[in-house]
């Protein structure tokens, strides 16, 4: 065969696998035909964005209420997630707002709030939670929000070249007790059996959700790529399983509708560990039943697994998504394998010496009326140092996992100058609230400027001495990051990245 007909013939062939495999067609038998119906109609229709709210920075109901007046929002609430809203209607796009930029919420698809809100949070006090394969963070940060910052979530993700991405989400919801890794998920069973209270395996997937979008585009996949999915999912799910503690849950989610990535994973765990774990019914977090399949093809399953959550797009404008919540019941014994050890000493890092914590803390106190020790004590948090950067790291991780190599840990507090402490943007973004002193309020016509990443220019600094830090506002109180102070002017510091 010439090239040029072996290129069309492997063009019309993807493009049929493309018909065959990605299309709703595909899930025809799984549903009658009034669903079906449904899911086609519901195909038609653009996704709403959806928003959740970072409770570390604002009170969720007094900030909505005032994003709906500023920007002339109408908004739904998502059923199974508090936080979570879908934007209805908004004259500007909701990721141009400087409450995004700043933090004060995160756009995610809506079908991707559910997997962590089907942990047991009210038996969670101070948890150990593991987020397998975190990367971009946003399961994450809803991670540290439900531990209300004050446990430890160790993110992990196999691929280095998304640590990145994660980091900077991370920073963004100005999570303190967050600490990022990078290993295949499958070792962690085995460096770490029956460690943590809570695991979610957001598992890497086919995507095969029917909703193309620009992050997720939908793509043909082979039935031998999605056996070797599949196949990996099986371990990562068993390794989640072995390193999560008697009684505690592990979440399985993906964003396919493929069985063999969601409903046969989770036969294979209950295969694999007989009368071990329990899949959790979690129908009733839902106000319209989508319980999982009890059989596909040939193969029947468990009737425990209908007890997962199967979100079909048209059940609640989502995209297609899967979720299983289980508990293990029972220890697993199992061979345990060294971790890799990295002390910490070798990362640069030591810790800030009593002498010059109490320094820091006077001064953050004399310029802001930051009490800092108060956010460190609530939050778990000792104070390191590497040269003049100050972190903020979590003690949790420090008791359980103090050698284990990591790529980051906690929040960046700031820097010490030749002048003064300058506090990093992240921690003026997560605690800017507590601060009664050293506030800057902006006139209202610079701040389009502002926001654009100029400095502002003719204005006064009085009651300020020249190169302060300040805590820059608008009139109604709203945080708009840092700024320097100087003759006529003040620098903007806003990152680069925010405007």
């Amino acid at each position: 065969m010439s090239r040029r007909k072996n290129k069309t013939y492997r063009s019309r062939t993807n493009a049929a696998l493309k018909n065959e495999v990605d299309g709703p067609d595909k899930y025809r038998p799984l549903l009658s035909g009034e669903d079906y119906a449904c899911l086609e109609a519901s195909l038609q229709k653009p996704l709403e964005p959806a928003l959740r709210i970072n409770p570390l920075k604002v009170d969720p109901h007094l900030a909505l209420e005032d994003w709906k007046e500023r920007y002339a929002w109408q908004v739904r609430n998502v059923p199974y997630c508090d936080a979570g809203w879908w934007v209805t209607h908004s004259p500007t796009p909701i990721s141009q707002t400087i409450e995004h930029r700043m933090g004060f919420y995160y756009i995610q698809d809506a079908a991707s709030m559910l997997p962590v809100e089907l942990f047991n949070w009210q038996a969670a006090d101070r948890p150990l939670v593991l987020d397998m394969a975190a990367s971009p963070g946003g399961k994450t940060t809803h991670l540290v929000s439900k531990t209300a910052d004050q446990g430890l979530v160790m993110a992990n993700d196999s691929s280095h070249s998304r640590i990145t991405a994660l980091r900077l989400v991370l920073q963004a919801w100005g999570a303190t007790s967050s600490v990022v890794t990078s290993f295949p998920g499958e070792k962690f069973g085995d460096w770490f059996p029956e460690t943590f209270d809570l695991v979610l395996l957001d598992a890497p997937c086919s995507m095969h959700n029917l909703r193309s979008t620009e992050s997720h585009p939908v793509r043909s996949i082979s039935d031998k790529e999605r056996a070797s999915l599949a196949v990996r999912q099986a371990r990562l799910l068993a390794s989640a399983f072995i390193t999560v503690k008697p009684g505690g849950q592990v979440v399985y989610s993906t964003c396919t509708l493929a069985p063999e990535e969601d409903e046969a994973v989770l036969q294979a765990l209950l295969d694999r560990f007989p009368g071990v774990g329990r899949v959790e019914n979690v129908q009733r977090r839902l106000p319209v039943p989508a319980p999982g399949l009890s059989s596909y093809g040939s193969k029947i399953f468990d009737p425990q697994v209908q007890q997962a959550a199967r979100l079909w797009p048209h059940l609640y404008d989502t995209s297609g998504f899967f979720a299983a919540l289980i508990t293990k019941l029972e220890s697993v014994e199992l061979p345990v394998q060294s971790s890799p050890s990295r002390p910490l000493e070798k990362t640069g890092l030591e810790r800030l010496a009593g002498r010059e914590e109490n320094l820091l803390e006077r001064q953050l106190i004399d310029q802001y009326g930051y009490n800092l020790s108060a956010s460190l004590e609530m939050h778990n948090l000792s104070l390191w140092k590497r040269g003049p950067v100050i972190f903020a790291i979590p003690n949790l991780f420090l008791q359980h996992f103090r050698n284990f190599p990591f790529e980051a840990a906690g929040l960046l507090l700031g820097e010490q100058t030749l002048q003064d402490f300058q506090l990093s943007h992240e921690w003026v973004a997560r605690f800017g609230m507590f601060f009664t002193q050293g506030r800057y309020c902006l006139p209202e016509e610079t701040i389009p400027a502002w926001l654009r990443g100029e400095d502002i220019h003719g204005l006064s600094s009085a009651g300020f001495s020249p190169g302060r830090m300040v805590i820059v506002v608008d009139r109604q109180g709203r945080l708009l990051g840092r700024g320097k102070l100087q003759v006529q002017r003040i620098k903007n510091l806003l990152p680069r990245r925010l405007v």
